[in-house]
Order: structure tokens, then C-alpha cells, then sequence
């Protein structure tokens, strides 16, 4: 075991070696590779550390090897120096670029020695003009030149208010560029994907003129705008001499994203209707997000992004929360709104805690935010369109009986009889009263009544499966539509309701119905109205008769008669 031990320990120390060496070979195709485990680094918390006292011995000694993954400190206000050393073994120069993925740096140093030995520096950072930069990308690329045979050192110093986030790599032109077009191809797909959604969502706002669409084109729209000014997009090519701008941007969009984002939330999840004391507590972040928002271009940088990453961290939790409790309580679009948060909120915390340096600089620390933020967008694309089908079934849904409303049986009767012409199926149609309801009303009170009223409808619900089409067509009145069920087969569901019915217990209250059955087949009725009169007729047959009945409206199938099923039971008053 000790044995194992002491090889496995020599084996760590000889791999720790190999990786956190001070010196990184480079070939002509060299593929990008990452610098941090090569770097060399120094804190300069005064921030007044220049270069000429970097060059002598007693700060040489101070630039230690860093032995992390990834090299990020968060929001820190020291600037740090950083070294590497770069060896060309073979017997031709080599031009190699040293890229600088965070495009947020304030002011990026970088010194590198010419052909006679002298040391010049390029300075640039996302606080000078785009021009700064020695290549014109929207990360920091610096091309070097490394003689055959040789061995060089580069120095860069990084100070930013944002996060500092250290991301070097080197790489040959060759297998750079041919990066760099993938990149693009995939920058260009991202962003018009932000596009398709605002002008698509658009188009469905001009049709259902639904504000919920308005605060979603927000949200996409500012969203996309932030992570323009993430990536450093914006400043290459919206506004490479306003380097002012460009950064307060970032803070002012990630604020209208926020605000947005809420606004969306609670109308999408009716959190005013299902989750009232969550909403009120996104009121107040609104109250909070809103002057801030205002002001942030104005007040200090470091400030407002740290105060902003902290109410994106919050925002995500409250609005899941929000859709959580609208979920349980019946929203239907809800459930994109919750997947889509969930899979936004996961990616956020990452990104919030690589933004604080408890996580790692990496390309899926770094990205993942943006990927899920996409994911989400079109998810709540889909959220919106379930909100419309909501409200429209809401419109079409009898608030008492939980049926459809009469609006909704005036609609589909049409569409149901015409498909059945056209397919040569058969059509029935219930239409169902409550007996006595009048009375039930004037002995027990119209809150029995209602009682009553909820009680069939919940029972129609129970007996009848798709694609029967319930409704409450008026009152006490209700109309079922049964498509592909013939005359014996509706006549068998009608006697089955009426004797449901009269089983009810509702603490003394006796309930009957009359039903009227017509069906469509073989070309009896000639237009779906014939099909209704034809069933309202045989119900007012059926009141006629007695009540606790059903008939059927054809003339070879007579009436059938419920009273031999069940006892009927008589209220106190007639209607």
C-alpha cells in the first residue's frame, strides 16, 4: 500500500510538472491552446506598479507560477501582472496570435520584444477605442513573431472595474482563422435567432394584441442587446469610437432585460390573480430595478454591476417561484415558462459565480448563460402561444359548470355536422334540462342552485370522454355533442346521465333531468340547426311527459323512460 502510495505521489508530481511548466512549446500548426498553465503571475493591489519596476530582480521574484485551472478573480480592484514564455524549436520564425477571450478588460497591457531586442508595448482594454487593438475582432488578439530557434517572454497587465477574468491562449493564423469562421457562423446564427423571435412574436402581437407580447419582444430584445455587449459585438461594430458607451451599455441593457423579464413573468404566469405576494414582491424589485436602471450609466461602473448580477441572481429565483405557484394553481403556460426558468436560473448561477471568481473562466462557464438564455427565449415563445390558447378555452368555458359556454357549442355544431356530411359518420346531439330548477331556486335558495348547476356539470364531465363536446347552453339548459355515436348509443349515454342524476346526494336536494336526443344519419337533416330544433324538440317532449326522461326525436325509436330505473323523485314545487 505504501508502495502504491509513493507511485501514485511521483506520478502527480511528475504530470503537475508538465502541465505548470514555465515554457510552452509551439509548432507551426499549433492548435489554440490555453496559456494558463504556463502564466506567471503578480497582484498589484496599489495598482501603481509599472513596467520598468516589473524588469527588476526584486519583482521577478514576486511573478509565481499559477497552478489553477482557470485564472479569474472576480470584481477586484488590483491590477495583475501576468508572464509566459514561448520556445520555437524549429528553423523557420513562427507568427502565432495570443488571444484574450474576455472582451470586458478595461485597459490590457501587452509587451513584446522587437527584431532589435527592445521591449514595445500595445495598449489597449475595452475602455479605449476599438482601434486600440492590433487586430480588429471583438476579442483581444495580439500577433507575435517568434525567431527560429528561440525563446521569448510576453508580459500583459490586466485592470478592470467589471470582472477580471484571465482567458490567454495561443494559437498559429492558420488554425485561428479557420476557428474564427466557425464562430462567426455560429455568432451570426445565435443573434438571428434573438431576430426571428422578436419579428415572428411581432407579427403575433399585431393578430392578438396580447401585452404579454410586448414585454416578450422587450425582454428578447434588450436580452439580445446585453449579450451584444457581452461578447463585445457591439463595440466592434455598433460603436468603436464611444468606448464610453460601450460599456455602460451593457450595464443599462442588462437593467432593461431585468425589468423586462419581470414585467413578462407576471403577466404570462397572472401572478397579480394566482400568486399575489409573490407578485407584490416583484413590484418592489421593479421599484428597485427601475431608478437604477436610470441612473446606472451615470454612477459607478462597478457599482451597478455588481448591484445588477446580484438582482439577476434574485430576479430568476423570484419569478420561479412565481411560476412554480401559477403552475400548481392551473396555468397552462406555466409549465414552458417553469422549464425554461429552471434551465435560465441553473445557467445564471454558474455565470453569477464565475463572475465572483467561485467558478472557473472557461468557455462553458462563460457560455452557458448565453445557450440556456436562447432555450428559454423560445420556450416562452411557446409559454405565449399556450397563454392565447388559455384565454381563448378561458373565453370559450363556463365559469360555473366548468363546460363549454354556448358561444363554443354555436361554433363547433356547424363544423362537428358538416364533417360528419362529408364523412358519412353519424352525430348526436343531448340536449339536457333541469328539472324544476325554478323551484330549486325559489325553496333552496339561488347558492343551492348554483350548486346544482355545478354538481351536472361535474358529472357530465365524469360520464362523457372525447370527443363528446359538453356545454352549458343557457340557464339550466345544456347541449352534448356527440360526434361518430349513433341514435342507439347516444340513446344508451342519456339514460345512463338521467339516472346518474337522480343518484345525486345533495343534503335533500332532489335533482332530475329530461334529455332530448337527435342524431344525424343516413341524411335526415339537411343543416345542423334541423339537428338542434330536431333535439330541443324531443326535449320539450320529454318536459311534456313527465320529466326524469329521455326521448329521442326519430319516430321508430319512441321515448325511453328513466322512471323505471330509479325511483323519481318529485320536489316540493312544480315548475
Amino acid at each position: 500500500m505504501k508502495r502504491a502510495f509513493t507511485f501514485w505521489g511521483l506520478l502527480w508530481l511528475c504530470l503537475c510538472g508538465s502541465v505548470y511548466g514555465e515554457t510552452l512549446t509551439v509548432t507551426p500548426d499549433l492548435q489554440p491552446t490555453s496559456l494558463t498553465p504556463v502564466l506567471r503571475l503578480l497582484e498589484d493591489s496599489s495598482g501603481e506598479l509599472d513596467f520598468a519596476q516589473l524588469q527588476t530582480p526584486e519583482y521577478q521574484a514576486r511573478l509565481t507560477a499559477w497552478d489553477q485551472p482557470a485564472a479569474n478573480f472576480g470584481y477586484s480592484r488590483s491590477a495583475y501582472w501576468v508572464s509566459f514564455t514561448l520556445r520555437n524549436p524549429t528553423e523557420q520564425p513562427l507568427t502565432l496570435l495570443i488571444r484574450q477571450d474576455y472582451p470586458l478588460i478595461d485597459y490590457l497591457d501587452f509587451w513584446a520584444r522587437d527584431d532589435s531586442g527592445n521591449w514595445v508595448k500595445t495598449a489597449t482594454g475595452d475602455r479605449l477605442p476599438f482601434a486600440s487593438r492590433p487586430l480588429n475582432l471583438r476579442e483581444f488578439m495580439f500577433p507575435v513573431t517568434l525567431p527560429a530557434q528561440s525563446e521569448r517572454s510576453f508580459y500583459l497587465r490586466f485592470a478592470s472595474q467589471g470582472a477580471l477574468n484571465i482567458g490567454l491562449s495561443v494559437s498559429s493564423e492558420t488554425a485561428y482563422l479557420s476557428k474564427l469562421e466557425v464562430e462567426q457562423l455560429f455568432l451570426g446564427i445565435y443573434y438571428g435567432g434573438f431576430l426571428v423571435l422578436v419579428i415572428y412574436n411581432l407579427f403575433l402581437f399585431m393578430a392578438v394584441r396580447d401585452r404579454a407580447y410586448v414585454y416578450y419582444m422587450g425582454y428578447v430584445l434588450s436580452y439580445g442587446l446585453y449579450f451584444g455587449a457581452l461578447n463585445g459585438v457591439s463595440f466592434q461594430f455598433v460603436w468603436p469610437d464611444n468606448p464610453w458607451l460601450a460599456n455602460e451599455s451593457l450595464v443599462f441593457m442588462l437593467g432593461l432585460t431585468l425589468i423586462s423579464g419581470v414585467q413578462f413573468g407576471r403577466e404570462i404566469c397572472a401572478g397579480r390573480q394566482l400568486a399575489p405576494r409573490t407578485d407584490r414582491l416583484a413590484r418592489l424589485l421593479l421599484y428597485i430595478m427601475i431608478p437604477l436602471t436610470v441612473i446606472a450609466p451615470f454612477v459607478s461602473y462597478r457599482l451597478m454591476v455588481t448591484a445588477f448580477t446580484i438582482f439577476a441572481l434574485i430576479t430568476s429565483v423570484l419569478l420561479m417561484v412565481m411560476g412554480a405557484i401559477s403552475l400548481l394553481r392551473g396555468s397552462i403556460s406555466a409549465r414552458y415558462f417553469m422549464v425554461g426558468w429552471v434551465a435560465l436560473l441553473a445557467s445564471v448561477v454558474v455565470y453569477v459565480f464565475k463572475t465572483f471568481g467561485w467558478l472557473p473562466h472557461n468557455p462553458f462557464t462563460h457560455n452557458a448563460f448565453q445557450v440556456a438564455a436562447l432555450i428559454e427565449m423560445v420556450l416562452l415563445s411557446l409559454a405565449l402561444g399556450a397563454r392565447v390558447n388559455e384565454i381563448r378555452k378561458r373565453g370559450y368555458i363556463d365559469e360555473l359548470s366548468h363546460l363549454y359556454n354556448r358561444r363554443y357549442f354555436e361554433e363547433q355544431l356547424p363544423r362537428e355536422f358538416s364533417f360528419a356530411v362529408h364523412s358519412s359518420t353519424p352525430l348526436s346531439l343531448l340536449m339536457l334540462d333541469l328539472d324544476h330548477f325554478k323551484a330549486i331556486n325559489d325553496h333552496y335558495g339561488h347558492r343551492q342552485g348554483d350548486r346544482a348547476i355545478r354538481a351536472i356539470g361535474d358529472l357530465v364531465l365524469k360520464q362523457v370522454r372525447k370527443p363528446v363536446l359538453p356545454c352549458r347552453y343557457g340557464g339550466e339548459e345544456f347541449a352534448i355533442l356527440l360526434p361518430r355515436t349513433s341514435e342507439e348509443q347516444a340513446a344508451v349515454i342519456a339514460q345512463r346521465l338521467v339516472r346518474r342524476v337522480a343518484e345525486l346526494d345533495l343534503y335533500e336536494m332532489p335533482l332530475t333531468v329530461s334529455i332530448g336526443v337527435a342524431s344525424l344519419e343516413r341524411g335526415n337533416f339537411d343543416a345542423a340547426l334541423q339537428l338542434f330544433e330536431a333535439a330541443d324538440m324531443a326535449l320539450y317532449r320529454a318536459k311534456q311527459q313527465g320529466r326524469n326522461r329521455v326521448v329521442v326525436s326519430a319516430p321508430e325509436v319512441g321515448q325511453a323512460d328513466a322512471g323505471a330505473v330509479t325511483k323519481r323523485r318529485e320536489p316540493a314545487q312544480v315548475q
